[in-house]
C-alpha cells in the first residue's frame, strides 16, 4: 500500500510534465503549417499571371474575347508556329550571348576588384567604393542617345555593344556584394594557406573562392537576368536588324503591331523567354539565398 500511494503522484506529475511538453511542439507544429500555408499562398498569387499568360497562349483567337477562365478548345500551335519564320530561336541565341558575355566579363573585373578592396586598405579605398557606387545613380536611358552615337561611329556590332553596356551598368552590384562577402571571410585562413606554401594567387584560387562561391553565384544570377530582361537599350541599338539578330525582349515586340496585337504569339513567346532564367534559377537557388544574406550577421 505504501508503494501504490507514491507512484499515484508520480504518474500523475509524469503525465502534467508530458502535457506541459507537448503543448509547445502543438504550438510550434501549428506556427508551421500556418507559416507554410502562408507560402504557399504567396507563391500562388506570384504563379497567378504565369497561368493567365500560358491560358492565353493556348486559347485559340476566336475565343479571346469570350469571358470564360478557360477555353472551350485547347490549341498549342501558338508554341509551335513561334519557331518557323519569326526568328524567335536566333533571338534567344542572341540573348544568350548577351547575358552571357555580360555575365563573364563582370565576374573578371569584379573578382579582381572586390577581392583587392576588401584585403587591402589603401589610401582613397572608400572614395574607390563610392565612385564605384555612384555609377548605380546613372540610368541607361539618360546616357542613351550618346551611348548609342557612340558605339554606332566606331562601328561596333550591335551584339558586342549590348555586352560591354550591360557589363558596366551591372559591375557596381557585383563589386559591392563580392566586396561584402569577401571581407566577411577570415584572412587568417589565407595567412595559413600561404605558411603551407601556397602564394596570394593559389590561396585565392583554392581557399577564398570556393567560401566566396554564393557570393559570386548571386553575383552572377543578378547580372544574368538583368541582362536578358534589358529592353530600352536593345531596342535602341538593334534598330533594323533581323528578328533573329534581335534581343528576344526586342524581337517579342513583332507580335504587336499598329492596329492589332498577335495575343496568342505574344504570351506564348512570353513563357518562353523566362524558361531558360527559371532553369538557371532552379540550379542554383541556394547559393544565391546564403549570398543574399552574407554578412547580415556578424
Amino acid at each position: 500500500m505504501i508503494t501504490t500511494t507514491k507512484s499515484a503522484p508520480r504518474r500523475r506529475a509524469s503525465s502534467t510534465s508530458a502535457r506541459a511538453a507537448a503543448a509547445p511542439r502543438s504550438r510550434r507544429k501549428l506556427r508551421t503549417w500556418i507559416i507554410a500555408g502562408a507560402a504557399y499562398l504567396i507563391a500562388v498569387i506570384f504563379l497567378l499571371p504565369y497561368l493567365e499568360m500560358l491560358i492565353m497562349a493556348v486559347r485559340p483567337n476566336s475565343e479571346l474575347g469570350l469571358a470564360t477562365i478557360l477555353p472551350e478548345h485547347w490549341t498549342f500551335s501558338n508554341f509551335t508556329t513561334l519557331w518557323s519564320g519569326s526568328g524567335l530561336g536566333g533571338s534567344i541565341g542572341t540573348s544568350l550571348q548577351i547575358a552571357a558575355g555580360a555575365t563573364v566579363i563582370v565576374l573578371l573585373v569584379a573578382l579582381p576588384a572586390a577581392y583587392c578592396t576588401a584585403r587591402r586598405r589603401f589610401r582613397g579605398r572608400g572614395v574607390f567604393l563610392l565612385l564605384v557606387l555612384a555609377t548605380q545613380m546613372f540610368q541607361p536611358a539618360a546616357m542613351l542617345v550618346g551611348v548609342q552615337r557612340e558605339f554606332t561611329n566606331f562601328g561596333v556590332p550591335p551584339t558586342l555593344s549590348l555586352i560591354i553596356i550591360n557589363a558596366g551598368f551591372n559591375l557596381a552590384f557585383a563589386v559591392w556584394i563580392l566586396n561584402a562577402f569577401f571581407s566577411s571571410i577570415p584572412v587568417e585562413l589565407e595567412e595559413a594557406s600561404m605558411v603551407d606554401g601556397l602564394g596570394r594567387v593559389g590561396a585565392l584560387l583554392r581557399i577564398t573562392l570556393p567560401l566566396a562561391a554564393p557570393g559570386i553565384v548571386t553575383a552572377l544570377i543578378f547580372t544574368f537576368i538583368s541582362a536578358w530582361n534589358e529592353f530600352l537599350v536593345a531596342l535602341t541599338l538593334s534598330l533594323g536588324q533581323p528578328p533573329s539578330q534581335q534581343p528576344l525582349t526586342v524581337a517579342i515586340n513583332q507580335y504587336i503591331g499598329q492596329y492589332s496585337v498577335d495575343w496568342g504569339h505574344l504570351f506564348a513567346a512570353g513563357l518562353v523567354a523566362t524558361v531558360p532564367v527559371v532553369i538557371l534559377f532552379a540550379f542554383i537557388e541556394r547559393r544565391v539565398v546564403s549570398g543574399l544574406t552574407a554578412g547580415a550577421v556578424k
